[in-house]
């Protein structure tokens, strides 16, 4: 049987009928076992071969060709050359996986649940699931999701109109969720079909750091509006560098004033945080009115509840001071701004922020220059103790 390197050129050079010679069968160079089966009628079909525990040859269909790329069939007979070599079987895989549930039951019944007990951001991942990823998938066992229709989903959302960010994230979260399903061993290892799928250069995105002045001018309405709670809300928000929710949800008892602790029980990385306070936000926690009866630090007067959202409070404040472009997450970022360009380190910013990646943290490492200079007259000024004028200098000795 011939072994041919498969390519774009050798498939589109492919007979439509070959009577003469009846049905052929090409293995790929690149990937053992996998084969393309070439039949008279013109017709083709991907398969694996491989032998059994018994050894015995056995043939496992991936699908047929042009239904199921080049790449999507290599990328799958890779996963099975894995697993025969680990000692499984992909026929009795195969079998196993026709229990595999639809994309839409194992969201509702494995992924939600576990999601709203571990993640803040839950109710995110519900909107996006339920406008943009169960329409498409919702239907599709999720072992037949394959790579392509990954890569089609990512472009249809962006010619929706989306952001480039916003297209990642729900590309981040189909990943997240496929992963999932590999940990669970709803699926197999390396079958998650998000894998390799490239995110879109996100070019809208930015941070907007407040000035000084700004703040001062936002402090001052502050003073003068009528919602007392989201005033309080504000300058926390912009005296700590917290996340909204972690402000929003406080509870008393998560606060130790006598240590100038907040302490988050489940923060975004899924595990406890603990948040420094300065004497600032702790002043400004001890001036607060206190309920007996309701653990939570703000609450709606209606619902005795966190509040859902601040945006429209905020939005009317932002507009009053002329910061009409300034986020509310704005305020964290310039929490971070002005903690480096006074000089603290980057490691205190991270701790600071909460930052799981320290990636995560050098977004800010643009902001003051100046201080990385004092950084490096530190060592020019150890090295200029040492270091003597060229005049000093021995003179080589030269030969004639």
């Amino acid at each position: 049987m011939p072994t041919q390197a498969f390519t774009a050129e050798f498939l589109a050079s492919l007979p439509e009928r070959q009577p003469s010679r009846g049905m052929v069968c090409y293995f790929d160079s690149e990937v053992r076992g996998f084969m393309l089966e070439h039949r008279a009628s013109g017709g083709a079909t991907w398969y694996f071969r491989y032998r059994d525990a018994n050894s015995k040859v056995r043939l496992f269909r991936i699908g047929h060709f042009p239904g199921i790329t080049l790449a999507d069939a290599r990328a799958k007979a890779h996963c099975l050359r894995v697993m025969v070599q680990e000692g499984g079987d992909p026929r009795v895989e195969r079998h196993r996986l026709k229990e595999v549930p639809t994309f839409a039951e194992f969201s509702a019944e494995r992924y939600l649940s576990y999601a709203q007990s571990r993640k803040r951001s839950w109710a995110i991942d519900e909107t996006l699931l339920r406008n943009h990823l169960l329409p498409l998938f919702g239907e599709f066992r999720m072992n037949r999701i394959m790579r392509s229709d990954v890569i089609n989903m990512h472009q249809a959302i962006k010619e929706q109109g989306y952001a480039a960010g916003t297209c990642n994230r729900i590309l981040v979260l189909l990943k997240f969720i496929f992963n999932c399903a590999i940990r669970w061993d709803v699926l197999p290892a390396g079958s998650n079909p998000c894998s390799g799928v490239a995110l879109f250069e996100d070019r809208g995105a930015r941070e907007r750091y407040l000035s000084v002045d700004e703040v001062q001018l936002l402090f001052d309405e502050l003073a003068k509006n009528r919602n007392v709670q989201v005033g309080w809300v504000i300058q926390l928000l912009l005296l700590t560098g917290a996340r909204k929710r972690e402000i929003l949800d406080a509870r008393w008892e998560h606060l130790d004033l006598g240590r100038q602790i907040l302490t988050v029980p489940l923060s975004k990385s899924g595990k406890p945080r603990h948040i420094p306070l300065s004497d600032a936000a702790v002043a400004l926690l001890q001036s607060l009115p206190r309920e007996t009866d309701i653990p939570w630090v703000f609450f709606n007067p209606k619902t005795r509840k966190p509040p859902v959202s601040i945006f429209y409070a905020w939005d009317t404040i932002r507009r009053k001071v002329g910061l009409d472009e300034v986020r509310l997450h704005d305020l964290r970022h310039s929490f971070a701004s002005f903690l480096v360009n006074s000089g603290r380190s980057l490691y205190e910013v991270q701790r600071l922020l909460g930052h799981h990646d320290p990636k995560m943290t050098m977004r800010y490492a643009h902001l003051s220059p100046a201080a990385l200079i004092e950084a490096a007259n530190v060592v020019g000024s150890v090295v200029g103790t040492v270091q003597k004028r060229p005049g000093d200098l021995p003179q080589a000795e030269t030969s004639v």
